[in-house]
């Protein structure tokens, strides 16, 4: 019997490309079907959103003219935002510049030194080229900040358009997440009526900023609006608090808190809601107080929601335009004045080059400042945590 030394492998019709077969269109389809389906997404956001970026780059370092019978373009790079920086228009976006105060000497010195601490602490540890540009980045834009501030407001000095934003951001998202907050909390506590509170709560967010400007400008108006007899009799009848370049910026904050609260209160009700019940009964359990079991137990567990709220809250911030624009038309001079509502103003008077560029301008101080509180407050917790 003879015995053959053919393997398994080696028989004809054995091998694996023998078992293959051509692919048929639906399997075809059935596999890329993922990609056909965000086509069309990707495709409107190219035309959409990619192009006019690169259209508004091209307007902004070039001085556009309009004419008779179009418009003209001439390149002049990085002038539209040096005029930010130096000559009169530094007086509106950065503020006006005279003598320094000693508070603002101490600011700023205090800024440059922890900055340089801060990056040298950082080298000290585990240093990576990318976190180090990040980071410097990140410290550049706080002590220009700070010396912005230094020279303006804590000198006399009135601030421009960029400091009135970051008030907006700042001091609003502050006030807007500690209210709201304060009464997500309640509203998660065992209280007859907290069903009904959340409608009321959450209805101005429905309204639009259009409307919402025009109602507060109508409440704020000491004279003939709906609330002039309580302002009256409170002693404010006489006062103009739209000539008042502090109560004109109180006052489109309140309107802007009265819109967003509702936000921040219904994103931090559903966390609080979630936080294990387990966990604070066995703390009340213990003897822990109120203030101790938020601080120990609940605070800890609705961070990484809060800094979400707060991140998405900021985001909007940087972009408000709608209440300053019907309440004070930025005013008074430019008090009320934020750098989206200075884009539009220069839209308005054809001054397109200068428009693009306090936008940019505008979205790299909102990617810095986002992007290093999402770095170094969201992620540092997260893995802390």
């Amino acid at each position: 019997m003879s015995v053959s030394n053919t393997s398994e492998n080696d028989r004809p019709g054995s091998s694996p490309a023998a078992f293959r077969r051509k692919e048929t269109w639906g399997e075809w389809l059935d596999q890329r079907s993922s990609t056909i389906f965000i086509a069309p997404a990707v495709i409107l956001i190219l035309v959409f959103a990619i192009f006019p970026t690169i259209a508004s780059l091209v307007i902004a370092v070039s001085r556009v003219r309009l004419s008779g019978d179009g418009f003209s373009f001439r390149f002049v790079w990085f002038r539209n935002f040096a005029k930010q920086f130096v000559g009169n228009d530094q007086i509106h976006f950065l503020g006006r510049f005279n003598e320094m105060s000693l508070i603002g000497w101490v600011l700023s010195l205090a800024a440059i030194g922890w900055a340089i601490l801060w990056l040298y602490r950082y080298t000290r540890r585990d240093f990576n080229v990318i976190g180090f540009v990040g980071r410097l980045i990140t410290a550049l834009l706080i002590v220009g900040i700070c010396l912005m501030l230094a020279g303006t407001a804590l000198s006399g000095n009135p601030w421009g358009t960029l400091g009135t934003t970051l008030f907006y951001v700042f001091v609003g998202c502050g006030v807007q997440f500690v209210i709201g907050l304060g009464l997500a909390f309640l509203c998660s506590q065992q209280i007859r009526g907290k069903n009904f509170f959340r409608v009321v709560f959450f209805v101005p967010l429905m309204i639009t900023p259009l409307g919402v400007g025009y109602a507060f400008r109508m409440i704020a108006d000491v004279t003939k609006g709906p609330f002039a007899p309580v302002w009256e009799w409170v002693g404010l009848g006489q006062f103009a608090w739209s000539a008042d370049p502090w109560a004109a910026r109180v006052f489109v904050i309140v309107g802007d808190s009265w819109q967003w609260i509702p936000f921040i209160f219904i994103v931090m009700l559903a966390a609080l809601e979630n936080v294990p019940r387990d966990h604070v009964e066995a703390a009340q359990v213990d003897g822990a107080s109120s203030w101790q079991i938020f601080r120990e137990i609940t605070w800890p567990q609705i961070i990484p929601v809060a800094a979400t709220v707060i991140l998405i809250r900021a985001i909007e911030a940087f972009k408000i335009v709608d209440l300053p624009n019907i309440m004070t038309s930025g005013g008074p001079g430019i008090a009320t004045e934020s750098m989206t509502l200075h884009a539009v103003f220069a839209w308005r008077s054809n001054d397109f080059g200068q428009s693009a560029a306090v936008a940019y301008l505008l979205l790299f101080v909102t990617v810095v400042i986002c992007s290093s509180f999402f770095n170094l407050v969201v992620l540092r917790h997260l893995k802390k945590g």
